[in-house]
């Protein structure tokens, strides 16, 4: 969550924070501010987006060579004018912006309250900033050991950027939990921060990512990056290949639309030179160095939050099938926080569009401790996910900016399918043959996705229909149930309307009750195993004068006379429709939203990356 962006060098900060500040805006939109370091310590901040902070400024004078700024997704204390980063200590000579959750805040600020101090917001971050400077005034520290020792008491999780007006040309960093990447500037003292690489790309390629418990201490044009207990590390450089281009729209008018018609490029580039279709073969590192693990583990647990949940529950359907493994599903915040059993033959796969998901980090290390193998499916290049895998596959699905989440679902069920394939190759669960007919056909489905995409026409007619629809209803079988789960998910995240998905057996035990004149029903009815069974659901929905939308596979015309409507999507095998079935979901979700007037890119309350608890 929350968005972060600093500079210091020979331009000019205010331009540069602020753009970044926009491209960071994904993170959180709750409130901004920046504060500029010239002389004097200048903060402006304002409840609202970027945009209400460029209002705010004005024609105010940012003339400054040091800055930073944040865009914030609300934790401790109401979106507000007060609550809004950055904050500052006691006397104001330091300020700081953060991205996580200071958990022992609360007595940390009473400690600070019976020494006189005095709070402007509801924050756990201006606690640490009073905290800070209270160190560093009765231990006698220098600002760098000051917050060394500050964070040291610290439970949390916590990305911070702090400026000092008393120590000028001066900037520390520390991450523990939220991510935090530092640009390494063209010229000698500059230096960038950023949440992500996104607000970097612009300037420089060189980033390093902070590792937990690191500090970068930028002093007299030079950085320095120690740990918490004050050892100097060696930091690794990496060569970003994030392009400017990649971060704009593209000529659409929202970054979720780029998104869902990026899909079939996405989808190409996650399994581009990872097989060969003809002989069954596999190019997969991670399989291919962790061969002797993967064939002899005994059970497999997927987790993740959200979307990345329901990409976890397709891949059950695909491991299942394909590797005839036992597999558990969980959603990350709830393993995390059990006592799970697991053993060293267990295989924990992680996914995460991010790599930075707060609850998926704490699930791995939990497996980690647990002696269980974690690999991570991801989509951010040096990202916390990777890191702590013990192997992994990147999705390549490229930044994926809007909030709902859209091409990095497909991605990870496309990687998913690889990993599910490569493991039943090792097992020898199915022949070359079978294998290398899958491939066959996951090579089309960029095309077929293509062809998908041409019912966007037809789709907004419908919208225009239930555009006004109080609730929703999706159903789905078997490899499609999870699909049902993630086109509600995208509706009532973006439009607000009520949604719910369920296996579509299920709703006769309890959803059949909703059921009316006035609810929407759409139904995955594509060719497979199931048909004849969601067909008999259909005509239970028509029995109580549901209006039912049923995606059907081409040239299926049995249902026409039987729904209210009919999309026809391209057909393919049963094991991969999940990827052809989500696209009219995504676009009907995404046309009802335009429509409702609701900002499809930053949906209220949400934020891209779920860094905190």
């Amino acid at each position: 969550m929350c968005g972060i962006v600093g500079y210091i060098g020979k331009r000019e900060a205010y331009p540069i924070v602020i753009k970044g500040l926009k491209r960071l805006e994904y993170r959180g939109y709750d409130s901004a501010g920046v504060a500029l370091l010239n002389g004097d310590m200048r903060i402006y901040k304002t409840k609202g987006k970027v945009a209400n902070l460029e209002e705010l400024v004005g024609k105010s004078d940012v003339s400054a060579h040091i800055g930073m700024g944040h865009t914030r997704w609300a934790t401790h204390g109401e979106p507000n004018d007060a609550n809004a980063h950055p904050h500052l200590s006691d006397s104001g000579d330091l300020s700081i912006i953060h991205n996580g959750i200071i958990e022992n805040y609360a007595t940390l600020k009473e400690g600070l309250l019976q020494r006189g101090h005095k709070f402007s917001s509801d924050t756990d971050t201006e606690v640490l900033a009073h905290l800070i400077e209270d160190v560093m005034q009765n231990a006698k520290l220098s600002l760098a050991d000051a917050v060394r020792a500050s964070l040291k008491q610290v439970v949390g999780a916590y990305a911070i950027v702090i400026l000092s007006k008393n120590h000028p040309e001066h900037v520390i960093a520390a991450r523990k939990g939220s991510p935090l990447v530092v640009g390494i500037g063209s010229d000698r003292g500059e230096y960038f921060f950023a949440s992500d690489a996104t607000p970097i790309v612009e300037y420089t390629k060189k980033v390093v990512y902070l590792k937990d418990g690191e500090i970068a201490i930028v002093e007299n044009q030079e950085m320095i990056i120690k740990s918490i207990d004050n050892v100097v590390q060696v930091p690794y450089v990496q060569e970003l290949e994030l392009n400017l281009e990649q971060l704009e729209k593209g000529g659409y008018e929202h970054f979720m639309l780029k998104e869902i018609y990026e899909q079939p490029k996405s989808i190409f580039d996650s399994y581009r030179g990872r097989f060969d279709a003809p002989t069954g073969t596999f190019h997969m590192r991670s399989l291919e160095e962790h061969a002797d693990k993967l064939k002899d583990i005994k059970r497999l647990i997927l987790i993740g939050c959200g979307t990345s949940w329901h990409a976890g529950l397709v891949a059950e359907y695909l491991f299942e099938d394909f590797a005839r493994l036992p597999v558990e599903v969980e959603y990350a915040s709830e393993f995390r926080y059990r006592n799970p059993v697991l053993y060293s033959d267990d295989l924990v796969v992680a996914i995460s569009q991010s790599g930075e998901t707060a609850d998926t980090l704490a699930a791995m290390d939990l497996s980690k401790r647990k002696s269980a193998t974690v690999f991570g499916v991801c989509n951010v290049v040096g990202s916390s996910i990777p890191r702590l895998s013990d192997a992994g596959a990147y999705t390549h699905a490229g930044p994926e900016i809007g909030v709902a989440s859209t091409k990095a679902f497909t991605a990870q069920v496309t990687v998913l399918t690889l990993l599910a394939l490569g493991i039943a190759k090792l097992r020898g669960t199915m022949s070359i043959q079978a294998i290398s007919e899958v491939m066959k056909e996951l090579e089309q489905i960029p095309a077929k996705i293509e062809k998908a995409l041409k019912l966007n026409d037809e789709i907004v007619e419908l919208s225009k229909l239930y555009k006004d629809s109080r609730n929703f209803l999706y159903l789905g079988r078997g490899y499609n149930f999870p699909v049902a789960l993630e086109g509600a998910l995208k509706l009532k995240e973006i439009s607000y309307i009520h949604a719910e998905g369920y296996p579509a057996a299920e709703m006769k035990h309890g959803p059949i009750a909703l059921i009316d004149a006035e609810m929407p029903v759409v139904v995955i009815a594509t060719n497979s195993e199931h048909y004849e069974k969601v067909v008999s659901n259909i005509q239970e929905v028509k029995a109580r004068k549901g209006r039912v939308i049923a995606v059907v596979s081409e040239g299926n015309k049995t249902l026409n006379s039987l729904v209210d409507h009919v999309i026809e999507v391209p057909e393919t095998i049963e094991a991969l429709s999940p990827l052809i079935n989500t696209i009219p979901l995504q676009l009907l979700s995404y046309h009802i939203a335009v429509m409702r007037g609701c900002n499809v890119d930053q949906p209220r309350n949400l934020a891209k990356s779920v860094t905190v608890e």
